[in-house]
This record gives structure tokens, C-alpha cells and sequence, in this order.
């Protein structure tokens, strides 16, 4: 993932409530009204946080019927994490220099 799709990823998490449906969505999958009813929110404001997730290809949807379910896209979730552990390699250069300043 390069640093553009990180970033445009990592946003789509920056509201809890985006990371609440997130975390419904990979426990169990389910659709908009399922969402509604474990989230104190309206269902346009569900909607409008499950279009920020799919445009950010973190979850895919479907029509069945009269409703829309979505689910997580498990793909996507790998290739986040990868890119995240980038960015912690272990190693902490700041703590064999005098540069940085001390941590506290």
C-alpha cells in the first residue's frame, strides 16, 4: 500500500463511529438497518460513515432485496496492517543519538 492509499485509508478510520461499524461489520456482517439498531445514530449517518468505508475499499456492499449489506473487506484489512507495521520497525533511532530530544 503506498503512502497516498495509507493515508486515504487511515482517514476513513479517523471517526469512532466509522471504527465502531467497522468492528460490527468483521464480527458479524450486516445491513444498514442491523447497524442502526446497535448504533444510537440515524440511518442517513450510517449510510453516509458506509460510504466513506467503501470508498475507502475497507468494506464492500450488496443489495438484497430492499436492503444494503455490507461486509469487511478482509484483503484490504491485511494489506492495512502490513503497511502500519511499516511503519514500526522496531528500531528506535532516536535513542543511540544525541539529536532527538529526550523522551518523556
Amino acid at each position: 500500500m503506498n503512502d497516498e492509499a495509507l493515508a486515504k485509508t487511515c482517514k476513513a478510520l479517523g471517526h469512532p463511529v466509522r471504527v465502531r461499524i467497522l468492528r460490527t461489520l468483521i464480527e458479524k456482517g450486516c445491513c444498514v438497518s442491523d447497524l442502526v439498531d446497535a448504533l444510537p445514530l440515524a440511518q442517513s449517518t450510517v449510510s453516509q460513515h458506509l460510504k466513506v468505508l467503501s470508498e475507502a475499499g475497507l468494506v464492500a456492499g450488496r443489495v438484497d432485496g430492499p436492503k444494503r449489506c455490507y461486509c469487511a473487506n478482509p484483503a484490504a484489512l491485511r494489506a492495512l496492517g502490513e503497511a502500519l507495521s511499516t511503519l514500526n520497525s522496531g528500531d528506535d533511532p532516536c535513542a543511540s543519538t544525541s539529536t532527538c530530544p529526550p523522551r518523556t
